[in-house]
């Protein structure tokens, strides 16, 4: 079902040919661009194209690495599941309130229909042209709007249990985010502390270090004294 909404905005947002794209990217991670080029078989200018537009529109991340061998860059890319399903629930909303007007004025207003030209206007345009269509001059015909408001309710059903699974899927999709913040973060405070602990271990070394080698200093400070008396008591003797 994920996929299926991934698709879907996919197509909307940019063409059918992007929409392959979804089963190379869905549950990978930096899938190499040139892989994604021959699966499509497509030209990697052509490839990067589409992607840039999905990246345009938030839809996949990029990471680039220099080839040791070649010297240029190649961009591994990501599909952004939440940002996709978000973005999916907002055509999806806008096409429902759309459609929540459309149903309103079928059942308020009247429309007709030219037959002959199979156009339809509204009332109002039927009106001004004393109900006579001006491309071929028959008489407009009452539209039967019954139809087209089951075809609507339907539609607005149809979209609405969409809208309800795309949620779900979002809010499945975040909570897998937030599970891998909160793993990071566990890992950064994990290091944070290991750091900490390193640095307060070097700093007690240092500190014994220091301490002995004051101690050391004292030690030779005194023995320098003591030979200074030794030297001087030794002059003093040959003296006599």
């Amino acid at each position: 079902m994920q996929v299926k909404f991934l698709k879907s905005i996919v197509e909307h947002l940019i063409n059918k040919q992007a929409v392959p794209i979804v089963d190379l990217l869905i549950g990978k991670k930096d899938v190499n661009e040139f892989i994604i080029a021959k699966k499509l078989k497509l030209t990697i200018n052509q490839t990067r194209n589409i992607l840039y537009k999905l990246s345009d529109y938030g839809l996949v991340s990029f990471i680039r690495k220099k080839d040791r061998k070649k010297g240029w860059f190649i961009y591994f890319w990501t599909l952004k599941v939440y940002k996709s399903l978000s973005l999916l629930e907002d055509k999806l909303r806008r096409e429902y309130a759309e459609m929540e007007v459309q149903l309103k004025n079928r059942k308020e207003k009247r429309y007709y229909v030219c037959k002959t030209c199979n156009i339809e206007v509204t009332e109002e345009a039927a009106l001004l042209n004393d109900f006579i269509c001006p491309e071929c001059e028959n008489v407009y015909e009452l539209a039967d709007n019954q139809e087209i408001i089951k075809k609507l309710e339907k539609e607005i059903r149809k979209i609405k249990e969409d809208i309800t699974l795309v949620i779900s899927e979002r809010e499945k999709e975040g909570e897998k985010l937030e599970k891998k913040k909160a793993s990071k973060i566990k890992r950064v405070e994990k290091k944070k502390k290991a750091d900490r602990k390193r640095i307060l271990k070097n700093k007690k070394k240092d500190d014994k270090k220091f301490v002995k080698n004051r101690a050391i200093k004292r030690v030779d400070k005194e023995i320098k004294i003591i030979k200074k008396k030794f030297s001087r008591f030794f002059k003093k003797l040959k003296r006599k």
